[in-house]
């Protein structure tokens, strides 16, 4: 058996965190979201895989590499224009055994039910979902896949499509036979219908699964992923630290006295944290972080290189990579009236669909001193804030003060 990840979008739906990292690269509880997906195949039983790469190709190379690392075997197929999912897989065909599994690379399927896809014959997997609107679902009929009926706002079921197929080789017949969709793309989801009128496809139901399309899934993923992480105290913890439940303390960190950190919480290597800073759990702190005196940080993703300044409150928010917050910078998650935060996406306002959502912060964004940002802001990346500037909205680079 063989795995094909499809690994070549940009995820715009991801952005401002995607605008110079590939989504498949983004960290989730300390490792790339791609890996987490590379594990969960390899221990279902798959150690054999091609991953099809487009967008920021050379990091996921540099990453994966041959995969001997992880002790697997990975090839790489390029999709050199993103012209849809259909024709992602196409860029693997000839690297595809007579029978794979494909995988979305912004899925996180649990172990037990990638193993039972593997032993059927041709396969779909299902996830029921409470909001079905915002999904392809699958129509069957005794058991059996039918059609997916792509999004809608009335959905015949609740079976959202959850990204993960097996094929046998003989689907590329079907691919290369496909139009373009309205939207002008090759989309798998036809080629699956046109597979279901040549055998029967079984659906198996996950008992589990993570999808990173937003980029507040991000933290869902590390409450859901962080519990999983053994705890490792790697650095050093000075007297009067407090580390209470799974926390991961990473090579060359140092958590300074009077810091309390209550897990799970992970924190990268060489990072400077506290002193009498406050992290709560489901915070994911990556490599070379500064966490400075008197800061609380709640249930966010803190990226790689990151600075939060002295006296400052980061909550339920995603700091992209190289972001100096200034001293004294709120980050507010919670509207007064308690209401669904809205925020954006590709630019869009949205509703999150979260009561507690801080800030979305791309790359090497700074802040001035004694910043307030609204629930739900997003800002891109290179954006220089005043002092004492309020930030809401949608903030683009272009309004950066250099």
């Amino acid at each position: 058996m063989q795995a094909i990840i499809l690994a070549a979008g940009e995820g715009s739906r991801m952005r401002p965190l995607t605008a110079r990292v590939a989504k498949v690269m983004l960290p989730l509880a300390g490792r790339p979201l791609l890996e987490h997906i590379v594990l969960r195949v390899k221990e279902a039983g798959i150690d054999r895989f091609v991953l099809v790469v487009g967008y920021a190709a050379g990091s996921v190379r540099a990453h994966f590499q041959d995969g001997r690392r992880l002790g697997v075997k990975i090839d790489y197929a390029v999709q050199a224009e993103q012209l849809g999912t259909a024709h992602a897989l196409m860029a693997a065909e000839s690297l595809a055994s007579e029978q794979f599994i494909v995988l979305n690379g912004d899925v996180i399927p649990d172990i037990d039910s990638l193993k039972e896809l593997a032993k059927k014959e041709m396969a779909v997997s299902a996830f029921r979902v409470d909001d079905p609107r915002r999904y392809g679902v699958f129509l069957l009929q005794n058991g059996i896949f039918q059609s997916v009926v792509e999004k809608s706002d009335n959905p015949p079921s609740n079976l959202a499509n959850a990204g993960i197929y097996l094929f046998k080789r003989w689907i590329f017949d079907e691919l290369r036979a496909l139009p373009r969709s309205s939207r002008g793309e090759y989309e798998l989801t036809d080629g699956l219908n046109r597979a279901a009128k040549r055998e029967a496809v079984e659906i198996v139901e996950l008992k589990r699964w993570l999808e990173i399309g937003r980029p507040w899934d991000i933290l869902e993923a590390n409450a859901a992923l962080l519990p999983e992480v053994e705890p490792r105290i790697l650095g050093e913890v000075e007297a009067g630290a407090t580390l209470k439940g799974r926390v991961t303390i990473g090579r060359g960190t140092v958590v300074r006295s009077g810091s309390y950190i209550v897990g799970p919480v992970l924190i990268g290597q060489d990072s400077d944290i506290g002193p009498n800073c406050y992290i709560r759990p489901a915070c994911c702190i990556g490599d070379n972080v500064r966490i400075g005196n008197a800061v609380e940080i709640k249930n966010s993703a803190i990226m790689n290189g990151s600075k939060i300044g002295h006296l400052s409150y980061v909550g339920d928010s995603v700091i992209g990579e190289g972001c100096n917050l200034g001293a004294g910078t709120i980050c507010s998650n919670l509207r007064h009236d308690k209401g669904s935060i809205k925020s954006y996406l590709k630019g869009e306002k949205t509703d999150s669909g979260r009561r507690k959502l801080g800030v979305i912060m791309g790359h090497e964004v700074m802040t001035g001193i004694n910043t307030s940002i609204y629930p739900g802001t997003v800002i891109e990346p290179s954006y220089w804030g005043r002092p004492a500037e309020v930030i809401r909205g949608h903030c683009s680079s272009e309004r950066a003060f250099k």
